[in-house]
Protein backbone atom coordinates (compact mmCIF):
# COMPACT_ATOMS: atom_id res chain seq x y z
CA UNK A 1 0.00 0.00 0.00
CA UNK A 2 1.39 3.46 -0.77
CA UNK A 3 1.62 6.28 1.39
CA UNK A 4 -1.10 8.33 -0.39
CA UNK A 5 -3.48 5.26 -0.02
CA UNK A 6 -2.87 5.04 3.74
CA UNK A 7 -3.46 8.28 4.43
CA UNK A 8 -6.72 8.12 2.11
CA UNK A 9 -7.41 5.10 4.45
CA UNK A 10 -6.77 6.98 7.75
CA UNK A 11 -9.30 9.76 6.76
CA UNK A 12 -11.79 7.99 5.44
CA UNK A 13 -11.91 6.15 9.09
CA UNK A 14 -11.30 8.94 11.10
CA UNK A 15 -14.55 10.74 8.98
CA UNK A 16 -16.41 7.39 9.74
CA UNK A 17 -15.39 5.32 12.02
CA UNK A 18 -16.90 8.03 15.69
CA UNK A 19 -19.95 8.38 13.77
CA UNK A 20 -20.56 4.91 12.76
CA UNK A 21 -19.95 3.93 16.52
CA UNK A 22 -21.53 6.81 17.67
CA UNK A 23 -20.62 7.50 21.10
CA UNK A 24 -19.90 10.82 23.08
CA UNK A 25 -16.85 8.75 24.55
CA UNK A 26 -16.15 7.54 21.08
CA UNK A 27 -15.48 11.16 20.05
CA UNK A 28 -13.92 12.64 22.78
CA UNK A 29 -11.30 10.31 22.32
CA UNK A 30 -10.90 10.87 18.44
CA UNK A 31 -10.92 14.74 19.30
CA UNK A 32 -7.93 13.73 21.40
CA UNK A 33 -6.02 11.52 18.70
CA UNK A 34 -7.42 14.41 16.72
CA UNK A 35 -5.50 17.45 18.95
CA UNK A 36 -2.79 15.23 19.29
CA UNK A 37 -1.62 15.02 15.89
CA UNK A 38 -0.86 18.54 15.50
CA UNK A 39 1.24 18.61 18.33
CA UNK A 40 3.10 15.20 17.38
CA UNK A 41 3.80 16.99 13.98
CA UNK A 42 5.23 19.96 15.35
CA UNK A 43 7.86 17.83 17.20
CA UNK A 44 8.90 15.78 14.06
CA UNK A 45 9.50 19.33 12.53
CA UNK A 46 12.35 19.55 14.12
CA UNK A 47 13.04 15.64 15.00
CA UNK A 48 13.79 15.72 10.66
CA UNK A 49 16.30 18.84 11.25
CA UNK A 50 17.94 16.42 14.21
CA UNK A 51 17.06 18.38 17.06
CA UNK A 52 15.08 17.09 19.59
CA UNK A 53 13.42 19.25 21.34
CA UNK A 54 11.29 18.78 24.63
CA UNK A 55 9.71 22.35 24.54
CA UNK A 56 6.74 21.69 22.91
CA UNK A 57 4.30 21.09 25.95
CA UNK A 58 5.48 24.33 27.30
CA UNK A 59 4.58 25.97 23.67
CA UNK A 60 1.25 24.10 24.13
CA UNK A 61 0.57 25.49 27.29
CA UNK A 62 1.71 28.92 26.33
CA UNK A 63 -0.85 28.78 23.76
CA UNK A 64 -3.34 27.45 26.01
CA UNK A 65 -3.46 29.84 29.24
CA UNK A 66 -2.79 33.16 26.83
CA UNK A 67 -6.12 32.06 24.51
CA UNK A 68 -8.05 31.08 27.94
CA UNK A 69 -7.10 34.28 29.54
CA UNK A 70 -7.55 36.49 26.42
CA UNK A 71 -10.90 34.91 25.97
CA UNK A 72 -12.35 34.20 29.64
CA UNK A 73 -10.73 37.97 31.03
CA UNK A 74 -10.35 40.10 28.06
CA UNK A 75 -13.19 38.92 25.81
CA UNK A 76 -11.36 38.47 23.24
CA UNK A 77 -13.67 36.02 20.35
CA UNK A 78 -12.75 32.22 20.87
CA UNK A 79 -11.64 31.84 17.66
CA UNK A 80 -9.55 34.54 17.33
CA UNK A 81 -7.80 34.12 20.57
CA UNK A 82 -6.89 30.27 19.89
CA UNK A 83 -4.71 32.06 17.07
CA UNK A 84 -3.50 34.45 19.13
CA UNK A 85 -2.27 32.27 21.36
CA UNK A 86 -0.38 30.20 18.25
CA UNK A 87 0.99 33.79 17.81
CA UNK A 88 2.00 34.35 21.89
CA UNK A 89 3.51 30.60 21.65
CA UNK A 90 5.60 31.25 18.41
CA UNK A 91 7.12 34.66 19.68
CA UNK A 92 8.37 32.80 22.66
CA UNK A 93 9.91 30.83 20.00
CA UNK A 94 11.81 32.98 18.24
CA UNK A 95 12.79 34.20 21.12
CA UNK A 96 14.71 31.01 22.32
CA UNK A 97 14.75 29.69 19.64
CA UNK A 98 18.18 31.70 18.70
CA UNK A 99 19.92 31.01 21.85
CA UNK A 100 19.28 26.95 22.02
CA UNK A 101 19.01 26.45 18.27
CA UNK A 102 22.93 27.15 18.66
CA UNK A 103 23.49 24.03 20.86
CA UNK A 104 23.13 21.05 19.79
CA UNK A 105 22.77 17.41 21.07
CA UNK A 106 21.99 16.62 24.55
CA UNK A 107 22.76 19.91 25.52
CA UNK A 108 19.94 21.37 23.45
CA UNK A 109 17.48 18.52 24.77
CA UNK A 110 18.49 19.99 28.56
CA UNK A 111 18.02 23.31 27.63
CA UNK A 112 14.44 23.01 25.96
CA UNK A 113 13.41 20.73 28.74
CA UNK A 114 14.81 23.12 31.45
CA UNK A 115 12.39 25.47 29.92
CA UNK A 116 9.61 23.37 29.54
CA UNK A 117 10.09 22.72 33.25
CA UNK A 118 10.11 26.22 34.12
CA UNK A 119 6.91 27.53 31.82
CA UNK A 120 5.28 24.74 33.85
CA UNK A 121 6.83 25.90 37.10
CA UNK A 122 5.36 29.58 36.40
CA UNK A 123 2.19 28.18 35.41
CA UNK A 124 2.13 26.44 39.00
CA UNK A 125 3.10 29.19 40.76
CA UNK A 126 1.61 32.17 39.75
CA UNK A 127 -1.78 31.49 40.96
CA UNK A 128 -3.48 35.17 40.36
CA UNK A 129 -3.14 34.77 36.35
CA UNK A 130 -3.16 30.87 35.94
CA UNK A 131 -5.16 29.50 39.49
CA UNK A 132 -2.30 27.67 39.82
CA UNK A 133 -2.33 23.97 40.28
CA UNK A 134 -5.79 24.21 41.30
CA UNK A 135 -6.66 24.60 38.03
CA UNK A 136 -8.28 27.62 35.61
CA UNK A 137 -11.77 26.80 35.55
CA UNK A 138 -14.81 28.42 33.53
CA UNK A 139 -13.67 28.76 30.10
CA UNK A 140 -15.62 29.39 27.45
CA UNK A 141 -16.70 27.17 24.92
CA UNK A 142 -15.29 27.60 21.49
CA UNK A 143 -17.79 30.08 19.10
CA UNK A 144 -17.35 29.76 15.06
CA UNK A 145 -18.70 32.11 12.95
CA UNK A 146 -21.70 32.64 16.28
CA UNK A 147 -21.65 28.62 16.33
CA UNK A 148 -20.95 27.42 20.14
CA UNK A 149 -18.83 24.03 19.83
CA UNK A 150 -20.14 22.18 23.46
CA UNK A 151 -19.92 18.62 23.11
CA UNK A 152 -17.07 16.48 21.53
CA UNK A 153 -19.45 15.58 18.39
CA UNK A 154 -18.79 19.34 17.42
CA UNK A 155 -15.48 19.96 18.36
CA UNK A 156 -13.95 16.59 16.95
CA UNK A 157 -14.41 17.95 13.05
CA UNK A 158 -13.28 20.96 13.95
CA UNK A 159 -10.03 19.25 16.02
CA UNK A 160 -10.02 16.65 12.62
CA UNK A 161 -9.76 20.00 9.97
CA UNK A 162 -6.99 21.59 11.95
CA UNK A 163 -5.10 18.13 11.62
CA UNK A 164 -5.40 17.65 7.94
CA UNK A 165 -4.60 21.34 7.92
CA UNK A 166 -1.38 20.62 9.37
CA UNK A 167 -0.42 17.51 8.08
CA UNK A 168 -1.06 18.70 4.66
CA UNK A 169 1.13 21.98 5.27
CA UNK A 170 4.07 19.72 6.63
CA UNK A 171 3.74 16.98 3.63
CA UNK A 172 3.70 20.22 1.19
CA UNK A 173 7.01 21.48 3.14
CA UNK A 174 8.62 17.47 3.25
CA UNK A 175 8.44 17.69 -0.77
CA UNK A 176 9.31 20.85 -1.35
CA UNK A 177 12.55 22.83 -1.28
CA UNK A 178 12.19 23.28 2.44
CA UNK A 179 12.21 19.57 3.06
CA UNK A 180 15.17 19.06 0.81
CA UNK A 181 17.11 21.93 2.89
CA UNK A 182 15.52 20.38 6.26
CA UNK A 183 17.32 17.17 5.20
CA UNK A 184 20.37 18.58 4.24
CA UNK A 185 21.10 20.26 7.50
CA UNK A 186 20.12 17.17 9.36
CA UNK A 187 22.59 14.68 7.05
CA UNK A 188 25.73 17.53 6.29
CA UNK A 189 25.05 20.73 7.55
CA UNK A 190 28.51 21.97 6.62
CA UNK A 191 27.60 21.16 2.86
CA UNK A 192 24.43 22.89 3.26
CA UNK A 193 25.96 25.82 4.44
CA UNK A 194 28.72 25.92 1.46
CA UNK A 195 25.69 25.45 -0.62
CA UNK A 196 24.54 29.02 1.03
CA UNK A 197 21.83 27.94 3.66
CA UNK A 198 21.82 29.69 6.72
CA UNK A 199 21.66 26.72 9.14
CA UNK A 200 20.34 28.77 11.98
CA UNK A 201 18.05 30.61 10.32
CA UNK A 202 16.32 27.67 8.99
CA UNK A 203 16.40 26.08 12.68
CA UNK A 204 14.81 29.09 14.06
CA UNK A 205 12.08 29.35 11.35
CA UNK A 206 11.09 25.76 12.15
CA UNK A 207 11.42 25.81 15.60
CA UNK A 208 9.13 29.21 15.44
CA UNK A 209 6.51 27.46 13.34
CA UNK A 210 6.34 24.11 15.57
CA UNK A 211 5.31 26.39 18.34
CA UNK A 212 2.82 28.11 16.79
CA UNK A 213 1.23 24.92 15.69
CA UNK A 214 1.50 23.62 19.74
CA UNK A 215 0.11 26.76 20.49
CA UNK A 216 -2.84 27.06 18.38
CA UNK A 217 -3.61 23.38 19.54
CA UNK A 218 -2.91 24.02 23.29
CA UNK A 219 -5.89 26.88 22.70
CA UNK A 220 -8.22 24.23 20.81
CA UNK A 221 -7.74 21.80 23.77
CA UNK A 222 -8.22 24.84 25.98
CA UNK A 223 -11.57 25.49 24.85
CA UNK A 224 -12.29 21.84 24.53
CA UNK A 225 -11.62 20.72 28.07
CA UNK A 226 -12.76 23.93 29.74
CA UNK A 227 -10.50 23.08 32.20
CA UNK A 228 -6.57 23.99 32.54
CA UNK A 229 -4.25 22.52 34.79
CA UNK A 230 0.06 22.68 34.88
CA UNK A 231 -0.31 19.12 34.97
CA UNK A 232 -1.30 19.01 31.35
CA UNK A 233 1.76 20.36 29.60
CA UNK A 234 3.86 18.10 32.08
CA UNK A 235 6.69 15.61 31.48
CA UNK A 236 3.95 12.80 30.76
CA UNK A 237 3.19 14.86 27.60
CA UNK A 238 6.36 14.83 26.62
CA UNK A 239 7.22 11.41 27.09
CA UNK A 240 4.00 10.60 25.01
CA UNK A 241 5.15 12.89 22.00
CA UNK A 242 8.58 11.33 22.19
CA UNK A 243 6.55 7.57 21.85
CA UNK A 244 4.61 8.83 19.42
CA UNK A 245 7.19 9.31 17.12
CA UNK A 246 9.18 6.96 17.85
CA UNK A 247 6.38 4.07 17.26
CA UNK A 248 4.99 5.99 14.01
CA UNK A 249 8.58 7.28 12.85
CA UNK A 250 10.26 10.52 12.64
CA UNK A 251 11.08 10.23 8.96
CA UNK A 252 7.73 11.47 7.56
CA UNK A 253 4.85 13.56 8.29
CA UNK A 254 3.32 9.78 7.75
CA UNK A 255 4.72 8.71 11.12
CA UNK A 256 3.07 10.92 13.90
CA UNK A 257 -0.27 10.39 12.44
CA UNK A 258 -0.04 6.66 12.14
CA UNK A 259 2.07 6.78 15.95
CA UNK A 260 -0.96 9.10 17.43
CA UNK A 261 -3.82 6.83 16.11
CA UNK A 262 -2.00 3.60 18.25
CA UNK A 263 -0.56 5.61 21.06
CA UNK A 264 -3.30 7.73 22.15
CA UNK A 265 -6.61 5.49 22.44
CA UNK A 266 -4.07 3.29 24.35
CA UNK A 267 -4.90 5.04 28.05
CA UNK A 268 -8.50 5.34 27.26
CA UNK A 269 -8.50 1.78 27.17
CA UNK A 270 -6.43 0.63 29.57
CA UNK A 271 -8.44 3.30 32.08
CA UNK A 272 -9.53 0.95 34.49
CA UNK A 273 -5.82 -0.51 34.65
CA UNK A 274 -4.02 2.82 35.37
CA UNK A 275 -1.17 0.64 36.57
CA UNK A 276 -0.81 -0.36 33.04
CA UNK A 277 -0.53 1.93 31.54
CA UNK A 278 3.28 3.56 31.06
CA UNK A 279 3.77 -0.85 31.45
CA UNK A 280 2.21 -0.53 27.85
CA UNK A 281 4.16 2.37 26.68
CA UNK A 282 7.26 0.92 27.06
CA UNK A 283 6.81 -2.10 26.16
CA UNK A 284 5.50 -0.83 22.39
CA UNK A 285 8.42 1.70 22.47
CA UNK A 286 11.09 -1.36 23.18
CA UNK A 287 9.29 -3.68 20.52
CA UNK A 288 9.35 -0.82 17.99
CA UNK A 289 12.68 0.19 18.68
CA UNK A 290 13.98 -3.64 18.72
CA UNK A 291 11.68 -4.77 15.87
CA UNK A 292 11.17 -1.68 13.56
CA UNK A 293 13.12 0.75 14.28
CA UNK A 294 12.24 3.44 11.31
CA UNK A 295 8.29 3.10 12.85
CA UNK A 296 5.33 1.93 11.33
CA UNK A 297 5.80 3.91 8.19
CA UNK A 298 9.05 1.89 7.10
CA UNK A 299 6.08 -0.60 6.38
CA UNK A 300 4.12 1.52 4.57
CA UNK A 301 7.44 2.28 2.55
CA UNK A 302 8.44 -0.98 2.10
CA UNK A 303 5.14 -2.25 0.65
CA UNK A 304 4.68 1.09 -1.58
CA UNK A 305 8.38 0.39 -2.74
CA UNK A 306 7.62 -3.21 -3.60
Amino acid sequence: MKPIHVVVVCVLAAICVPWALHGRYVFHVATLVALTIPMALSLNLMLRLGQLTLAQPAFMGIGAYGSALLAARVGVPTTAAVLVGGVIAALFAAAVGPIFLRIKGVFFVLLTFSFSQIVNLIFQEWSSLTGGNGGLYGLPKLSILGLQITTPNAMYPVALLFALLVFAVMIAMERSAIGAIFGGLNEDEMMSRSFGSNALSWRVAAFTFSGFIAGVSGGLYAFYIGYLSPEAFGLRQTISLIVINSIGGATSALGPLLGTILVVPLPEFLRDAQQYQQLSYGICLILFLKFMRRGLVSLVEVRGNA
